[in-house]
């Protein structure tokens, strides 16, 4: 069963293809390589889609490639009062390490990393970048900002600060656990997430040690100021549109 194209199609497993018979029409459809989201799933539900893919493998003798991609670090607001409130333009906001509730004047922003990379005019953007806040102070476990563009700010929504190296490492430890766990149902490839500089892909290497490939996936801008870094280190990179998207201008 030869394909001769360039470009190669990956298929995410999920609910809604779980079953040996839809993973084969999706192989059959012309899927090349399916990806395993360790953001989601049980460890038995993922060992079964690997089970599934392997079986079809044999079944058609031709290779089919199976990618882990790991979940990164997730950086988001805490909870917010009434599930969500509405952001005005101009208005003062703050971000801080408190416990609390958000409301009208603050949200909780349990990440202390974040705001050691914080300074004047940085740009934070909430909620895949709708909501874009400045801030015009840095203090000890908060940020002050005022609002650019507002919008509803409901509970657990992502963090994005586009214009900072933040000290975060592209692995957590969940990640960890995952990668071992990929590597001992024998995937092909790891994704790691959420890349920013060469030692984040040079530590998942180390854990890897040649058992499968490595994918950098671009999603910082951070990233691409350090392609030629990143690029030696990794088999393979992919531009990931969707959070890259957000912190990148089209333009650029």
């Amino acid at each position: 069963m030869k394909r001769i194209r360039r470009a190669k199609i990956v298929a995410t497993l999920g609910p809604a293809s779980d079953s040996q018979e839809q993973i084969e029409e999706l192989f059959v459809a012309g899927a090349d390589v399916f990806r395993l989201n360790f953001s989601h799933g049980a460890y038995a539900e993922h060992k079964a889609r690997m089970n599934a893919v392997r079986a079809i493998e044999a079944k058609y003798g031709r290779p089919v490639s199976v990618l882990a991609d790991l979940q990164g670090p997730k950086l988001r607001v805490g909870l917010m009062a009434k599930g969500g409130i509405d952001l005005q333009k101009d208005q003062a906001f703050r971000l801080d390490l408190e416990e609390l509730i958000g409301d009208r004047d603050r949200a909780p922003l349990p990440h202390p990393e974040i705001f050691t990379a914080l300074k004047e005019n940085t740009q934070i953007l909430l909620n895949d970048g709708n909501i874009r806040l400045r801030v015009t102070e840095v203090g000890d476990g908060f940020a002050d900002t005022v609002v650019t563009a507002g919008g509803i700010l409901t509970d657990r929504k992502g963090v994005n600060v586009p214009n900072a190296v933040l000290p975060v490492a592209a692995m957590t430890d969940k990640d960890r656990a995952d990668l071992e766990f990929a590597l001992t149902l024998g995937v092909d490839w790891i994704a790691l997430s959420f890349v920013q500089r060469a030692e984040d892909v040079a530590e998942a290497r180390k854990i890897v040690q040649g058992r499968a490939a490595v994918l950098s996936k671009l999603e910082k801008p951070a990233a691409i100021d350090r392609l030629d870094e990143i690029i030696p280190l990794s088999d393979a990179v992919m531009v990931a549109r969707g959070d890259l998207g957000v912190e990148l201008p089209p333009e650029d």
